[in-house]
């Protein structure tokens, strides 16, 4: 795992050697084993690297092709490279035991048409001085991070925001990234918080030459493929044997290994998997909370046990909220999960004792494990079925349905269900900042600025892209393509790198995203049981405890801190004069929600979890104030 970053002048003017190196050493923390620079004419790249496999001086990088006209820069692991390998050895000689030097030897034989045949969590670039050309290329599932920037200094990129901003002004504020901040508790790609600046995003390709930017994809995932005839049985077999092989690949390494554990079927189910694979007892790190409902540390404990682990646990104070401003240096943009607290702490702890961890992330995309995914038998049908003007017609029915009756306000309620597109109200499920609040809260003058870009016409694009026909693999795809890369990967792909520890996730491998998205969809939600084929695939290696408690997720406590022991904390970032006066937000609202979630039961801990990171981004990136 590493940082890379670099530089590419539209006119050939040259390159700053300081400033590439600088931008390598901003990333530092994602690769503290060595550096290198590259820089000739008007290229410049630049790398930190986190040693994992090989680490002899042989993995130093930028690295080349053997005559020096080809060079990479590459942060991930391509777990099928000796496979790969073994294509190209017949035709050339390697340095290292490397997957890099593999890549560039696809890259030499195959030019672009090289990326799909990567298996791996990867974000690369290689400037061919031959062509006159820079690559530019990201894994399917957006595991690995890529920004880059078209400036009057041609194209720069990095693997994190903050190396983009060395010596350069920063950027103004995008305001519908922030707008759409406020809905996702991120900023979706390909938008980033600064103007100018964009996400390369997953399984895309981008080729900068001639002075001019081409982005295209390379992968996208299908869910109408779906490969009839096999028996229930049969899909159990080939899920456990891609899931075992997805594990078996990420074990090796040449630095030691472990495992975050949660205690939830995902990550439990990795660690069964290690367990049964590795010669030695596997690493196990959990993080929990004193607050009962949201500590999971009973269940990690449990599965822990059972496989004999090494295990390590770490409880969380609300004290943790010290650590907010080391958050928005790591995340560099507004970044509003909570849960990155306890991922932070979490990965702390595991650098301690191992420099390579496996997770479960992914599971609940593919296999629907939130429980917003148990749409019922009603939506599905209107969703899917509902023919042209029938919407209408329903329309004129509710008007008709009089109040008071019994059954009456069901009835109205399911036809306004299905009246409204589904992507409304999935909007609904998964926004922080509904329209009708965003309105109470902008000033005249952002709401102005931001008129016309409702969150709900991005939600309802994504819908419409993915290609599917069921409403559940809908639901699947416009979170595999959003939720997923742009919060839950960010999330841990920051904190881990920010203490030089790499994370690798079985369930993304694109061999089993794209099988469980070939599955029907009663293998993944049945009579209300999500992630039912994994569950059922686990039974009798997982406790039924374990596999049949309700999803906690990575929850924070945040209510009731914001309201007990953080509760100064919070009033003297939000309600400070310099807060107030950004011009975003009405001040007499922002105190509203404040002293309502402080003096009711009104629940507004996430909303104002996403204002304070806000708050203290602008300090740390616009005011330029350490907070």
């Amino acid at each position: 795992m590493c940082g890379i970053a670099g530089q590419v002048t539209a006119d050939r003017r040259p390159v700053e050697p300081r400033l590439i190196a600088a931008m390598g050493d901003s990333l530092r923390h994602r690769g503290p084993d060595d550096h290198g620079v590259y820089v000739k004419g008007h290229v410049g790249l630049a790398h930190q690297r986190l040693s994992v496999l090989d680490l002899s001086p042989a993995g130093h990088q930028p690295m080349s092709n053997e005559n020096g006209t080809v060079w990479i820069v590459f942060n991930g692991e391509i777990y099928n490279y000796r496979e790969l390998r073994d294509g190209l050895t017949p035709r050339r000689t390697f340095r290292s035991r490397t997957d890099t030097e593999v890549i560039l030897g696809l890259y030499e034989e195959y030019g672009l048409r090289c990326v799909p045949m990567l298996g791996g969590m990867f974000a690369f670039a290689i400037w061919d001085e031959r062509a006159q050309r820079l690559v530019l290329a990201r894994d399917r599932l957006g595991k690995k991070p890529l920004y880059y920037a078209v400036t009057d200094r041609g194209l720069v990129f990095a693997s994190e925001l903050k190396a983009l901003l060395v010596g350069v002004p920063t950027p103004a504020t995008d305001p519908l990234a922030l707008h759409h901040y406020l809905t996702f508790q991120y900023v979706p790609a390909p938008l980033t918080i600064f103007q100018g600046i964009r996400k390369l995003r997953p399984g895309h390709v981008l080729v900068y030459e001639n002075g001019k930017v081409s982005e295209s994809a390379y992968w996208s995932l299908q869910y109408t493929d779906k490969r009839s005839g096999r028996t229930e049985a049969e899909c159990l077999e080939e899920f456990r044997s891609l899931l075992t092989d997805a594990v078996r690949q990420r074990l090796e390494s040449d630095v030691p290994l472990g495992a975050f554990l949660s205690g939830g079927v995902d990550s439990s189910s990795v660690v069964a998997l290690m367990s049964g694979l590795m010669a030695q007892p596997v690493k196990t790190f959990s993080i929990g909370f004193k607050e009962e409902a949201f500590n999971e540390l009973p269940h990690a404990g449990t599965v822990a046990r059972l496989f004999n682990t090494d295990h390590h646990e770490f409880v969380v104070e609300p004290s943790a909220v010290d650590i907010l401003p080391t958050l928005v240096r790591v995340y560099d943009e507004p970044y509003a999960d909570s849960s990155a607290i306890p991922t932070y702490f979490v990965s702390q702890l595991s650098r301690q004792h191992v420099t390579v961890v496996l997770n479960g992330d992914g599971g609940d995309e593919l296999l629907a494990g939130y429980p917003r995914y148990d749409v019922t038998t009603f939506d599905r049908l209107a969703s899917r079925y509902l023919p042209d003007g029938a919407r209408e017609r329903l329309g004129g029915l509710l008007a008709r349905v009089p109040e008071g009756l019994p059954g009456s306000g069901l009835l109205r309620h399911r036809l306004a269900r299905a009246i409204a597109p589904f992507s409304r109200t999935y909007l609904g499920r998964i926004c922080y900042f509904y329209p009708e609040e965003k309105e109470r809260l902008y000033t005249p003058e952002f709401g102005e600025t931001v008129r016309g870009h409702d969150s709900y016409d991005l939600l309802a694009r994504w819908f419409e892209e993915v290609p599917a026909s069921d409403l559940l693999d809908r639901l699947l795809g416009v979170d595999t393509r959003s939720y997923l890369p742009d919060d839950l990967l960010v999330k841990v792909d920051r904190a881990t790198m920010a203490h030089g520890l790499e994370a690798r996730s079985p369930f993304l491998d694109h061999r089993l995203v794209e099988f469980a998205a070939s599955l029907p969809v009663d293998l993944k939600v049945r009579n209300g049981q999500t992630k039912y084929l994994l569950k059922t695939a686990m039974r009798g290696i997982l406790p039924d405890n374990i596999l049949d408690r309700d999803k906690m997720g990575f929850g924070v406590p945040i209510a009731r801190w914001f309201r007990q022991d953080c509760r100064e904390f919070l009033r003297d970032i939000l309600l400070s004069d310099r807060c107030l006066s950004r011009g975003y937000f009405r001040p007499e609202r922002v105190r509203q929600l404040v002293d309502a979630h402080q003096r009711t039961d009104t629940d507004y801990g996430y909303r104002l979890y996403a204002l304070l990171m806000l708050e203290l981004w602008h300090r740390e990136y616009v005011d330029g104030v350490r907070a």
